[in-house]
């Protein structure tokens, strides 16, 4: 199972993008405080409809909470300050894949401890960063790609017709 951690997220239609998408990949969500809204907050539920109470999500009073209660974890964290594309590593079973907050990111304190597992998304120098729940999706579904998409369904289904 791969886990998202989002670092002081600051947008609740985001966290609750990204809680949709946690629920549909079978991916944990790990919140970092503080938030820049209430979990109870409206607009996460209307985000993640109405799969909120699906989703599996803990949070954490800090960033050193966050270690603590996951010793030993292999965390990968994107930010557009890295060299190594999120292609370019290899995703374990039971990873971390951590983002910043929409404003500021991962702070630099954390990712200079951490260089040899930061990992960005390539794009256009023009461009500073892209939506959070956008890279979230972007480098969770590479992970899952690179496990097999294991347990996912793989055919679709229509509804009136058969291929």
């Amino acid at each position: 199972m791969i886990n998202i951690v989002l670092h002081e997220p600051e947008m609740p239609a985001n966290t609750g993008n990204i809680g949709r998408t946690c629920v549909a990949t079978g991916a944990r969500l790990h919140l970092i405080e503080p938030l820049g809204f209430r979990i109870n907050d409206k607009m996460i539920k209307r985000a993640g409809m109405d799969y909120w109470d699906k989703l599996d999500v803990t949070t954490y009073v800090s960033y050193e909470d966050f270690l603590a209660k996951n010793p030993g974890a292999k965390i990968y964290m994107a930010t557009t300050k890295s060299k190594q594309t999120y292609t370019d590593v290899q995703y374990e079973e039971d990873c971390y894949i951590m983002f910043g907050k929409e404003s500021a990111g991962i702070p630099e304190e954390i990712l200079l401890d951490n260089k040899e597992t930061c990992v960005r998304i390539p794009m256009l120098d023009e461009i500073r960063s892209l939506n959070l729940s956008n890279s979230v999706a972007i480098v969770l579904y590479e992970a899952l790609r690179q496990q097999g998409f294991a347990h996912f369904q793989m055919e679709g289904q229509l509804h009136r017709y058969e291929w």
